[in-house]
């Protein structure tokens, strides 16, 4: 009897089991198809600028660009502003209204992207992107542009508008999604390599770029220092740094990235990355060099900014060598997609 008991139970939980079993299956096989992640992991903004989160599937078709973008202003306040009327204010304060105006399509798109970038993710809460260039992108009122432009105000403002609409809801995307278009003023003939400044970006690599003394104001700048200012400066950020020897071994070993800027540099015996000494002495880039001469440290610095994407004035040198805004946002970000309405 307990016998037969036994076997109808287990009948009963193959009758159940099974196609419970078998539903679980069939979920999990179709959730590893579509690619499913039950807790997906969150992405993190690393040092001073945010990076990409990860890309949706490749197949997704991209979204059309915003019609109008929440800016936070230097007062506090955050304004609604209509994408075309924000771009322009970006490019009169990001890039000369003399470029090229295939350079200055390029630079549209790039901040078009930025921006939708930055709006894709809680960056300033309510707002979506800020007026300020060191967190975001710089922007100038029409009133700053008149008092800064005189009476080329017409011509520059028109200059620059239409770059704008002649890119109209253009931008720049990663599997489907608006891309971090970093960008800066010029370059020491090869643009930086994301991760040697936030972390990597597949689209964010160094690559060549023309622009030269002939075509940049202060492409070459120079820094110098009397012994003492430089080993006080170090002193604050690295305390533990000796500075006891000849002045002329304060200097050690310099090593270098692909991109030929400065990774780190030995000075009192401690090892400081090139961004800090950047900020430590207020130089124009991390592309120097550091020597002694008479009582006198020299920092000999070419180019300016972090280096990273888009070189403004290597747009220009493109433009002007023939180059159309399509051909210069695919150089200086490889394997990105222009998204058109």
């Amino acid at each position: 009897m307990k016998r037969t008991i036994l076997y109808a139970y287990i009948a009963l939980l193959v009758a159940v089991g099974l196609p419970f079993l078998a539903h679980l299956g069939e979920r999990d096989a179709r959730a590893a198809s579509e690619g499913g992640e039950a807790n997906p992991t969150p992405t993190i903004a690393v040092d001073e600028a945010p990076l990409p989160a990860a890309p949706p599937s490749p197949t997704a078709a991209p979204p059309p660009a915003p019609e109008s973008v929440a800016v936070l202003m230097k007062d506090g306040s955050i304004e609604r502003m209509d994408m075309q009327d924000y771009l322009t204010g970006v490019l009169a304060a990001e890039m000369p209204a003399d470029f090229h105006p295939e350079a200055l399509k390029a630079q549209a798109v790039a901040a078009r992207s930025y921006a939708m970038y930055c709006a894709s993710f809680a960056k300033h809460g309510p707002a979506q992107v800020c007026t300020d260039y060191a967190c975001c992108q710089a922007w100038q009122s029409e009133e700053d542009c008149k008092a800064k432009w005189g009476e080329r105000y017409d011509e520059n403002h028109r200059t620059i508008r239409s770059a704008v609409e002649r890119t109209r809801g253009e931008y720049l995307a990663s599997g489907g999604k608006a891309v971090f278009a970093a960008f800066h003023s010029s370059s020491a003939s090869m643009t930086e390599n994301s991760a040697d400044v936030w972390s990597a970006v597949p689209y964010l690599v160094s690559v060549e770029s023309p622009e030269t003394a002939e075509d940049v104001p202060n492409y070459i700048s120079f820094v110098r220092c009397s012994p003492i200012d430089l080993r006080d400066t170090v002193l604050s950020a690295r305390p533990e740094a000796d500075f006891s020897g000849p002045e002329e071994n304060w200097v050690g070993e310099l090593r270098r990235d692909g991109s030929g800027r400065v990774a780190s540099i030995v000075l009192g015996g401690e090892s400081l990355d090139g961004k800090e000494i950047r900020k430590l002495f207020s130089l124009r880039s991390t592309a120097f060099t550091l020597e002694y001469d008479a009582g006198v440290f020299t920092f000999t610095v070419t180019g300016f900014g972090h280096g990273v994407g888009m070189s403004q004035y290597g747009a220009d040198k493109m433009a002007r060598q023939g180059a159309d805004y399509t051909e210069i946002l695919a150089h200086y970000y490889p394997g990105t997609a222009l998204v058109k309405p």
